[in-house]
């Protein structure tokens, strides 16, 4: 597709999704040079987008675009984000296709047609399959204002290596046990100079308060809890500042990916099937492999269906613990 002067990238949510779309923006450009690129999602959602130097103008659903692109791209693919394109006067339309139909036959019989591993990221770049777009090699992209890593400075301090630790997640079943965070935690805090940063929404910060209740009281002072009191882009600040990331399977894990920052990953009910891997950055995955009853959900449950929680209590804090170790102890050298 020649000629290409104007495209509008249409994800509403969430926090990972948004991340995973980063790559192809950047691809985009680097197909039709000078192209004006826009970008429709849901307003919690915009401050990702900032300073992107791909995008030209980042909407809302609550302001959102009009008028002519020659390219419309929905990588949302729902009732919704089909309605919104079906505004927009344009040359050429095309969608991301979900492929939901394996997911859903991967819960509920364990039949995987998956195939081999395919990130979204490159799910996303087939929606415009044919257009000449070419892969690259970079990951996810974020940008952080000056004021914003002046501000994770003014938190985090200067000296002391740092592990973020993102604890929450949507869905209990992506969550490991406060308690298992603190658990792995003290093992690091007697074996390594460092300190943590706790990272969450308003949402996740009673999780903060019991991990943080679980950890030995000497330990505690070596713990930063800022969850609840960063903006997003303040909390990709920190990312970029910390030196490893132990992570649920949460949006902030996509972002910490922005950073090529080593990942500690911990997926539950989550499953690698499902193209969600950090993207383009060093990780090492912690889950139970062969329990039966995983993966139980393809986008997470409140709680255990079968009551034993078992894709996140067996996994060990020794075996998280010593990972972490691993990677410090090798750095430092």
């Amino acid at each position: 597709m020649e000629g290409v002067k104007s495209i509008l990238v249409i994800r509403f949510s969430s926090i990972g999704d948004v991340m995973l779309t980063t790559p192809l923006l950047r691809e985009l450009a680097a197909r039709w040079p000078g192209v004006r690129i826009d970008y429709c999602t849901k307003p919690p959602f915009a401050a990702l987008l900032g300073g992107n130097p791909h995008l030209k103008t980042v909407y809302t659903v609550d302001d959102p675009p009009s008028g002519r692109y020659d390219l419309v791209i929905d990588l949302q693919n729902n009732l919704r984000s089909r309605r919104l394109a079906a505004t927009i006067r344009t040359k050429k339309r095309v969608s991301y296709r979900k492929e939901n139909w394996k997911k859903l036959l991967l819960v509920r019989t364990g039949v995987d047609l998956t195939g081999p591993y395919r990130s979204v990221v490159d799910r996303y770049r087939e929606a415009v399959a044919g257009f000449g777009v070419k892969a690259d090699r970079g990951g996810c992209e974020l940008f952080p204002s000056p004021e914003e890593k002046d501000f994770a400075v003014s938190l985090t301090g200067i000296a002391t290596p740092l592990l973020a630790v993102c604890f929450g997640a949507m869905h209990a079943s992506k969550r490991y046990p406060p308690e298992k965070f603190a658990g792995v935690l003290s093992r690091l805090f007697s074996s390594l100079p460092l300190r943590a940063v706790l990272l969450g929404s308003q949402d996740d910060a009673p999780f903060a308060q019991q991990l943080l209740q679980a950890l030995p009281a000497t330990d505690t002072d070596r713990v930063i809890d800022l969850s609840g009191r960063c903006s997003l882009m303040q909390t990709a600040a920190v990312l970029e500042r910390c030196n490893a990331v132990l992570t649920n399977d949460t949006g902030l894990m996509h972002m910490a990916s922005a950073f090529g920052k080593t990942l500690f990953v911990i997926f539950g009910s989550s499953a690698k099937e499902f193209g969600f891997l950090p993207h383009r950055t060093p990780f090492e995955l912690f889950e139970v492999e062969g329990l039966e009853c995983r993966p139980c959900s393809h986008i997470g449950m409140d709680s255990c269906p079968e009551g034993h929680f078992r894709c996140m209590n067996d996994l060990s804090p020794e075996r998280i613990a010593s990972a972490i170790i691993s990677f410090y102890s090798r750095t430092e050298q």
